[in-house]
């Protein structure tokens, strides 16, 4: 055989390896929703994306069952809130999993919270206090803003592993940031509409929500975090929670609504179950429609209190 046929067959080869590179899918594994969403966002059809989680389950609490398992093996990429948000079940998904491609420490492994400022650090964590997080609250995508920085530093890590996705990544980054700050002066009405309003939470995951909407927090109902209510701790409540010094009381779509529906019942204050997370991520714009879905919702359960 001579070198042209040689470098002919060695040509063939290259293309036929360049055509399978370019075929090749991304696999995702998104520990919630909110990031499932936002991967898609920043990707095309060669990603293949997965989330652990969906709007309707707490994100504290999931079992490291073999189908999730699965999906981790044969993830290139996790993406995570981080901040110990997983902590109870995410160690034991990786280290069953033994893909060493999303292990801390990689370019796989990403977690959210580690590329924004969290809001209630704390320098010494006892586990008397509740389910608390001592790197900060890891809820932030509540807040537009910490999603902005999220994205871009995300599809940084997209880059690395699809580089020759690199210009549909940034065009597609550019449409994402371009839209949540079209979303946010969308509701800039709705917003002004909310500030200083009154409200009692379940769980204190609506602090970065709160943060943006500047809306006050009057109490929780939970005696501790993620500890579930008690009726002497809502019964001391009721000092503080009435319709004269309170707007609304709001839940997560994943806890149990009977202690909103107790409070409401002794107060008189109206109860809002609210969305935790995107219900449809699969949607360029999942996450902004979320944002209206949220504003939107609160103001029309305080406005028919108000009419």
């Amino acid at each position: 055989m001579n070198i042209r046929s040689i470098l002919f067959i060695l040509t063939g080869l290259l293309a036929c390896t360049s055509v399978q590179a370019s075929n090749e899918k991304l696999n995702v594994l998104a520990c919630e929703p909110e990031w499932a969403a936002l991967t898609y966002a920043l990707g095309d059809e060669s990603f293949k994306i997965y989330s652990a989680t969906t709007y309707a389950q707490d994100p504290h609490h999931i079992q490291a069952r073999p189908s999730l398992i699965a999906k981790a093996r044969k993830a290139d990429i996790l993406v995570c809130s981080g901040a110990e948000l997983e902590v109870g079940w995410l160690p034991v998904l990786l280290r069953k999993s033994g893909n060493p491609d999303i292990q801390p420490g990689t370019p796989g492994y990403f977690m959210a919270t580690d590329y924004v400022e969290l809001l209630d650090k704390r320098d010494k964590v006892d586990r008397s206090e509740g389910d608390v997080h001592g790197a900060g609250n890891p809820h932030i995508h509540f807040d537009p803003e910490r999603m902005k920085s999220v994205a871009k530093a995300l599809s940084q890590v997209l880059i690395e592993k699809l580089p020759e996705k690199k210009s549909l990544i940034e065009s597609n980054l550019s449409a994402f940031l371009e839209s949540i700050d079209e979303t946010v002066l969308e509701l800039d009405d709705e917003v002004s509409q909310l500030k200083g309003k009154q409200l009692v939470v379940q769980h204190d995951n609506w602090v970065y929500l709160f943060e943006w909407l500047e809306i006050d927090k009057v109490a929780e109902l939970e005696p501790k975090p993620g500890l579930p209510p008690t009726t002497s701790h809502l019964t001391s409540l009721l000092d503080v929670v009435n319709k004269d010094s309170t707007d609304l009381i709001i839940y997560s779509s994943y806890q149990d609504p009977k202690a909103a529906k107790w409070m409401s019942s002794k107060t008189g204050v109206e109860r809002l179950e609210l969305l935790y997370s995107v219900k449809e991520w699969d949607d360029k714009h999942a996450l902004q429609n979320f944002y209206k879905h949220i504003v939107t919702s609160i103001n029309q359960a305080i406005s028919s209190v108000d009419n």
